[in-house]
């Protein structure tokens, strides 16, 4: 879904506090307390907390965020259940979701504050899409999702146990209780999933008994006479099924993965599966030299602006945000970063043509601006001659002392020099093998996080490789104050490193294997330095240094995240949408992110996770079609189909000469 804006939520304050909505005349809850109404309707409604009891993981799904007394609600009775489940999900849509100074308001000096507290130091921009929030060290997740519930909802992923539907009154907010919203609810719901609500309308109870769910109406209390309890028992068994194809027997599966490969994107995949409860075995060919703490480089990361809000676009977008929000819950003593910001010089449009791309696509302040060079100088510290995009979902991290938190988290066991070098299936594991196939790990999933390097590994079981690239890049760098305050992109980037010095990059030469540093390319780095912000690299040799690295991507430069299309397929398969293929089950990709790891990898990561445990996914199902390696299948199959168009045209074309050569 592109972006669309987000108007956050006029609230109105009646003298004794009561909040209302203006725009749909109605109030946020009733008198005698929205925690009142919270625990009766919506928690005992659906037989909360006894039925997520002994669970590992529970999802409940909210049409209609409001203020969150619903999600603080539920927050504090997962708290205080010595029974809870190991995971909470909560999934909540809203279109017009408050401000944190009202959400401030409402929870000041209520039984909830606390909780309200920690809400809102994670409370996301006003941007269009999902948001995902943890908390309790991970073990209870948000995923708020900011746009109108009726073009949100369909594009939504996860299997809910049990829904709360509190929007405003049926007649004053139609599009919320529309029947076809409730039926794209009844198709998310897991089997034996409840739902309950405080509105008993005629147009709810038919809404709710069309898309599966057998409803009941009971006594309340306060100032509702009855509300509504619904369980889901739909006819047709086969349409309870999870609305995306790998999700079905991910409950049964043993909670055990391996990953191969422990650089960026092999850390983030092996840290996000522990946090759902696996035991990950995590295996890197190389063994760590001296040295490579990399406590002196780093990288960028930020999201872009596209007129057309392209798929890149939208996928660095929420990727950016997720990064910010992973960061500012690390330790920067640990992890040496900055997610301030990040500016982005423009070479191409004005000031003006700036504001108005982002007038169009409805972006806030609090995800991007344009900034005239004035501005933009004032920021970085340094002289600007050109606007400037302001990303304050962007800046810098230390890549290394990332990947050594990543690899740090309980549940992640990471054996290096441990070369994979074939996998084979022995009934629902897949064996890791290294050379003298000699088993190194099994386990029912594994995830290929190790760059170009998966296609050998793909080969090995009869998949055929994706289109990847290689190039090698180096970055140089200089130590010293220097006036640089924030990171800085364009024609290349500059960041200043901690403690002092800055980095700057980086050059591009494909299929070149060679590690060692050139003085060619330091020269080329700091020339765009120089031309990006007017900054001068010492004159003396030895005062430079760098690295040179490697960057793996694909032909449409989207990273590869999700699980394998299945080697065979049976004639009549569609093929024609990447969500629809079947699977090779417990063989996942996460690689080819190119330069934008930083901005990637963290939330794609989470995507495999997922993916790979039937939780709520963390993106919209069109991005997670877009870099679901299912799309080169999707794209493989139109153009067979097109050639064989072209040939039967052709065909015909001849034959139709022929029949007229013979008339002649």
């Amino acid at each position: 879904m592109k972006a669309l804006p987000i108007a956050p939520a006029h609230i109105a304050w009646d003298e004794d506090g009561t909040p209302r909505a203006p725009a749909f005349g109605d109030v946020y809850h009733p008198r005698s307390g929205a925690q009142a109404q919270a625990r009766a309707v919506f928690l005992a409604g659906n037989g909360l907390p006894r039925r997520w009891a002994g669970r590992g993981d529970f999802t409940i799904a909210e049409t209609g965020f409001g203020l969150g007394h619903n999600l603080l609600a539920t927050w504090a009775a997962w708290r205080d259940d010595p029974a809870r489940p190991a995971r909470l999900h909560f999934v909540s849509i809203d279109a017009h979701p408050p401000r944190a100074q009202d959400l401030a308001r409402a929870h000041r000096d209520q039984p909830h504050q606390a909780l309200a507290e920690l809400l809102l130091r994670a409370w996301p921009a006003p941007v269009c899409g999902l948001h995902r929030l943890d908390f309790e060290a991970g073990a209870l997740r948000l995923l708020l999702a900011f746009g109108d519930v009726q073009e949100l909802l369909p594009q939504l992923v996860f299997a809910a146990d049990a829904f709360y539907l509190d929007g405003f009154a049926p007649e004053r907010n139609p599009r919320m209780w529309d029947a076809r919203v409730l039926k794209a609810l009844g198709r998310r719901a897991a089997p034996g999933a409840t739902a309950a609500t405080w509105s008993v309308a005629r147009s709810v109870r038919d809404g709710l008994s069309g898309a599966g769910f057998v409803c009941e109406r009971v006594e309340a209390a306060g100032d509702k006479r009855q509300t509504l309890r619904a369980q889901h028992m739909p006819r047709d068994r086969r349409r309870a099924a999870s609305p995306a194809p790998d999700l079905a027997d991910a409950a049964d599966a043993p909670r055990r993965a391996i990953v191969v490969g422990a650089a960026l994107a092999g850390a983030c995949s092996a840290a996000a599966l522990a946090a759902l409860g696996f035991e990950v075995t995590v295996l890197e060919r190389r063994v760590p030299q001296p040295g490579d703490n990399g406590s002196r480089l780093a990288g960028i990361f930020h999201a872009t602006v596209h007129a057309e809000d392209s798929l890149h676009a939208r996928v660095l977008r929420a990727g950016a945000l997720h990064s910010t929000r992973l960061l500012a819950g690390l330790d920067p003593k640990r992890v040496p970063n900055d997610g301030s910001g990040l500016l982005r010089v423009e070479r191409e449009l004005d000031l003006a043509a700036m504001q108005a791309r982002l007038d169009r696509l409805g972006l806030p302040k609090d995800f991007v601006q344009a900034l005239d060079p004035l501005a933009a100088s004032a920021r970085a510290g340094v002289a600007i001659t050109l606007p400037a995009w302001f990303y304050p979902s962007g800046g810098w991290v230390a890549p290394v002392a990332l990947v050594m938190q990543r690899l740090s988290r309980p549940g992640v066991h990471c054996h290096y020099g441990s070369d994979v070098h074939a996998l084979r299936r022995e009934g629902r594991q897949w064996l890791a093998l290294d050379e003298a196939g000699r088993v190194l790990a099994r386990a029912p999933d594994v995830v290929l996080a190790n760059a170009e390097q998966a296609n050998a590994l793909l080969a090995s079981i009869g998949a055929p490789p994706f289109p990847l690239a290689r190039e090698r890049g180096q970055v140089s760098g200089f130590d010293g104050p220097v006036p640089l305050r924030c990171a800085l992109a364009g024609d290349g980037y500059a960041l200043p490193l901690p403690g002092g010095g800055l980095l700057c990059g980086a050059t591009r030469q494909q299929d070149d294997d060679e590690p060692q540093l050139r003085d060619a390319e330091h020269d080329a780095n700091f020339a765009r330095l120089q031309r990006l912000c007017g900054l001068q690299a010492p004159a003396d040799p030895a005062a430079r240094h760098g690295r040179v690295g490697w960057r793996v991507y694909t032909s449409d430069r989207l990273p590869l995240a999700g699980p394998l299309p299945a080697l065979q397929t049976a004639p009549g398969t569609r093929l024609d949408q990447a969500r629809l293929l079947p699977r090779e089950g417990g063989v996942h990709l996460a690689c080819a992110f190119g330069s934008r790891g930083l901005t990637l990898a963290p939330l794609l990561a989470e995507l495999v996770a997922a993916r790979i445990a039937g939780t709520p996914l963390p993106l919209e199902q069109s991005l997670v079609d877009a870099v679901d390696p299912g799309r080169f299948v999707v794209r493989a199959a139109r153009a067979a189909e097109r050639d064989a168009a072209l040939a039967r045209a052709a065909a015909d074309a001849s034959l139709a000469t022929a029949v007229r050569s013979r008339c002649a």
